[in-house]
């Protein structure tokens, strides 16, 4: 019996094959194999933290939403309700995966909402502001 790493689409594989006969091969077939994670000894249950409070939504919803390109948290918001926006002008920073990216008006405008605070968790496609 020789065991081989089968790589398939990035998933790792571990296949077994035995070998019958002079020279034939043949693969039995084996089910994926996931990883498996070193057991760990059962710590103290903690306090679960508290889950951040629903955003407010500031303003009424404007005719231009400017929505998130991916998940992430909000670090800062650099408007308010009624401020006048260039196209271009960055609206807000959304943190993820360890990177910040600004979030630009897509065009001239008013913004009309703020749907977000700084250190909310928001979803791909989720509105942050909208613009008038």
């Amino acid at each position: 019996m020789r065991k081989f790493n089968v790589y398939v689409n990035g998933t790792a594989y571990e296949v077994d094959v035995e070998e019958v006969g002079a020279g034939a091969t043949v693969a039995a077939p084996v089910a994926p194999v996931a990883p498996v994670a070193p057991a760990a000894a059962p710590a103290a249950p903690k306090a679960a933290p508290a889950a951040p409070a629903a955003p407010k939504v500031q303003g009424s919803a404007g005719s231009t939403p400017v929505n998130a390109p991916m998940p992430g948290n909000i670090l800062k918001v650099n408007v308010s309700v009624g401020q006048q926006v260039k196209s271009g002008e960055v609206l807000c920073v959304l943190e993820a995966m360890k990177m910040e990216n600004d979030i630009p008006a897509p065009c001239d405008g008013t913004v009309a909402s703020v749907n977000v605070q700084k250190g909310a968790s928001v979803n791909s496609g989720d509105v942050l502001i909208t613009l008038n």
